[in-house]
């Protein structure tokens, strides 16, 4: 069995393996900025920080064996005006000369920041060896987040967004970078990437706060503005069948396209559904026909539970009847719940399906 979990300082070793996979923003391979992301994550979940100021980490764990096998992110809110939420605003221009008789459509870049942002679903890692795994890990790593926000909606913004991965170079390098940050900062792009993570303010400061036209790239940069890599497509998929569209917004330092959608408009969250946990064995809700369902089932404790037991979440067989949810013991146990607690479900029906 898989269980989904609020992180504890025990999975700092497990984390930094996993970080290793993917050194991405949300999921760094450094230790120090690694745990800050689990500092932050254990006040979230905890309760010590305000609900738009909560950065939370969620892994994954093989109850087997004990291994963390994936994570996910999510950021109530991205976007302070102490740290802005940063990105380039891609439009057009057009030129025309009479004279020469010579048109022009150019691509611009601007600056644009927003102090008061929406919520940010941050970056999912999943272990290679259980890729394509039968119970839909990575949908599970993905859908978990919306499941919460669902559970606690006055935690979140309305607004929704999620930063995608553009291509990048077979040595890791951002073609968008080389083109437009490098020669205004003057740093690589990974250490950029590592700066940015505690400080914008360079960002402010040195990118150029007028119109930039792509024009003056090289074909390579201008290639990658608003698209996304070829690992990452499938994910874009998903986004776009469960309510993101793309905002004509990019990040500064790659050129990866910003999706975004309201709550309203997320199926995940308006599915979601809370009900009292009740138990059966999984061969009656089985038998049940008709009535038994495969999705998340997740329990929040705010009592002050133990880091590893505030939330926790698994796939599931269950039977939904009114304002019962039924389960079997083993999903109880993976939940460390009781009958009669309050518990939140989300099937993996494709609700984008007309």
């Amino acid at each position: 069995m898989f269980v989904l979990r609020d992180v504890t300082p025990d999975d700092f070793s497990a984390l930094r393996k996993l970080a290793t996979l993917l050194n991405s923003v949300n999921l760094p391979d450094d230790e120090d900025a690694l745990r800050t992301v689990l500092e932050h994550s254990l006040a979230a979940f905890s309760g010590k920080t305000a609900p738009f100021d909560r950065e939370y980490l969620i892994v994954m764990e093989d109850t087997d064996t004990g291994e963390l096998i994936g994570t996910s992110m999510l950021f109530a809110r991205h976007g302070t005006k102490e740290a802005p939420h940063i990105y380039l605003r891609v439009n057009t221009e057009e030129h025309y000369s009479s004279s020469i008789d010579r048109h022009f459509r150019h691509v611009t870049l601007r600056v644009g920041y927003d102090y008061d942002g929406p919520t940010e679903i941050g970056g999912l890692v999943l272990h290679p060896r259980v890729r394509g795994h039968d119970k839909k890990l990575g949908k599970q790593l993905s859908f978990i987040r919306f499941l919460f926000m669902g559970m606690k909606p006055d935690w979140f913004r309305d607004r929704v967004l999620a930063e995608l991965l553009p291509p990048f170079t077979d040595d890791g390098k951002s073609a968008l970078w080389e083109a437009l940050g490098a020669r205004f900062t003057g740093l690589d792009y990974r250490q950029a990437d590592l700066i940015s993570r505690t400080n914008k303010e360079f960002v402010r400061n040195l990118f150029p706060t007028g119109l930039i036209y792509t024009t003056l790239f090289d074909d390579e940069a201008r290639a990658v503005i608003g698209k996304v890599g070829k690992d990452t497509e499938p994910v874009r998929r998903m986004l776009e069948k469960i309510g993101f569209r793309y905002t004509e917004r990019v990040d500064p330092f790659d050129g990866g396209p910003h999706y975004e959608a309201s709550v309203q408009e997320l199926w995940p969250i308006t599915h979601a559904a809370a009900a009292t946990l009740a138990t059966d064995t999984a061969k009656a809700i089985r038998e049940r026909s008709g009535t038994s369902k495969e999705g998340l089932v997740a329990r929040l404790d705010e009592t002050g539970a133990a880091p590893g037991s505030i939330f926790r979440a698994t796939w599931a067989e269950y039977r939904r009847d009114g304002a019962t949810i039924t389960v079997d013991d083993a999903t109880k146990a993976a939940l460390m719940a009781q009958d009669g607690d309050t518990v939140a479900c989300l099937d993996f029906v494709d609700h984008t399906r007309r």
